[in-house]
């Protein structure tokens, strides 16, 4: 039976759940990209066919076309609507992971392609279950805190199943390091299991799935699309990361290209770039706070954009471990930088009667560029050489720049950003 734990007088729920479910969601990110592609690149496999790996992650994108499923039924008896999920979900979860690890991307292709579709459509289901769980069961004046300990846990897990995986490689070789991946993945259930959640009010459960799908797709989407400026906005919010998505899609093979080594790889994208990314966040959370989202997005895309350049001088430095880890370093703060002011941009668009539900389908537009465009990316690196492919990724960023700046200037007296 569940429990309400969020009754008047009831002792604050602890973070260190949220926190631990943020790991969680962590984990299987990497699997699907960064450490998906270090493996590809590895075994040889062609540019084009690593740059459509980019169109893996799609179910991050298109995940609120079933969220409603998951919001209104109960899956497992004893449990409520959120653990029952997590405890279907998340034991899948821990099998993809399995079965990506002991895959062959040389002799099963395909295998490996879709044990990674698995992982990413299974990884944004939890999502889904675990945003709703906290939002549900902490308080209004806890859910920043309860987001702070989330996204530390997230950060920490990436660097698990990212630069700790690639780490592994050496003594444990490939099968080897991604199976520790998922064994943490399927201890997931045991954080599961030892939590709380509070009661599912009885007009969420009693709806239909079609009135679910309404009430979470079309009608949030209408109250945006009546709104001055809506169409310049969703097209900033599809743009802006567009740069960074064709970008990163192709890194690993890139530092391959380089001549960097498998060690040099996971020592700069560790710690070093966890601690530049934390210090972006609080320096764009500052930059906000002090000239607002709009004006803060404009500085921070175009310091974003300039940390492209870092591309070049990594081309030139003829495989110079200590450029690696500086580019890595400032790329990351800059990202997390420009990251703090959009993701404050897109909260502050969403109506407080479809808060979640437009923030969802923001989010999912910001992934737009990553998991369709971003598939093009090995064709055009094929094409263009490295150095004319990340001179595109800068000028693929300045379309975003230009309406944000249009927003600024036509959008701002109607709906103030």
């Amino acid at each position: 039976m569940e429990s309400d734990t969020t009754a008047p007088g009831a002792r604050p729920p602890a973070l260190w759940p949220i926190g631990l479910f943020g790991f969680a969601c962590g984990l299987p990110l990497s699997l699907s990209g960064f450490t998906l592609r270090q493996w590809l690149s590895e075994a040889n496999v062609s540019l084009s066919a690593i740059g459509l790996t980019a169109a893996i992650g799609l179910a991050y994108t298109l995940k609120f076309l079933w969220a409603p499923l998951l919001d209104g039924s109960r899956p497992l008896r004893g449990f409520g609507r959120r653990r029952g999920w997590l405890l279907v979900i998340q034991p899948c979860l821990a099998l993809a992971c399995v079965s990506l690890a002991l895959g062959d991307p040389v002799a099963e292709p395909v295998g490996v392609v879709g044990s990674a579709v698995l992982i990413a459509f299974l990884s944004a289901s939890q999502d889904i279950v675990v945003d709703a769980w906290r939002i549900e069961i902490y308080p209004p004046a806890r859910q920043g805190l309860a987001l702070a300990a989330y996204v530390w846990g997230y950060r920490v897990a990436m660097l698990a199943s990212g630069a700790g995986a690639i780490g592994l490689v050496g003594p444990l070789g490939w099968h080897g390091a991604l199976l520790v991946v998922a064994a943490l993945v399927a201890c997931s259930v045991a954080v599961t299991l030892a939590v709380g959640e509070i009661a599912a009010p009885a007009r969420v459960a009693g709806l239909s799935l079609a009135a679910r799908l309404h009430g979470s797709v079309v009608a949030p989407l209408g109250d945006f699309l009546r709104r001055p400026g809506a169409g310049l906005i969703l097209a900033f919010v599809m743009l802006f990361k567009l740069g960074e998505a064709l970008a990163h899609t192709m890194v690993a093979p890139f530092y391959r290209a380089m001549g960097f080594d498998r060690a040099a790889v996971a020592l700069a994208t560790g710690v070093p770039s966890l601690a530049a990314s934390l210090a972006g966040a609080a320096a764009g959370g500052w930059l906000v706070a002090r000239i607002g989202a709009g004006r803060a997005l404009v500085i921070t895309g175009f310091v974003q954009m300039a940390s492209m350049l870092l591309y070049f001088l990594l081309a030139y430095s003829q495989g110079n471990p200590t450029i690696l880890v500086m580019k890595v370093v400032l790329e990351g703060f800059a990202e997390a930088m420009a990251d703090a002011a959009f993701l404050t941009f897109i909260s502050g668009l969403c109506s407080l009667r479809y808060t979640a539900t437009q923030y969802a389908l923001l989010s999912s537009l910001a992934a737009f560029g990553l998991r369709t465009v971003a598939g093009g990316s090995g064709f055009l690196a094929e094409r263009l050489g490295w150095l004319g492919f990340y001179g595109l990724t800068i000028f693929a960023s300045v379309p975003a720049m230009i309406i944000m700046m249009m927003i600024l200037k036509r959008v701002q007296r109607a709906a103030p950003i």
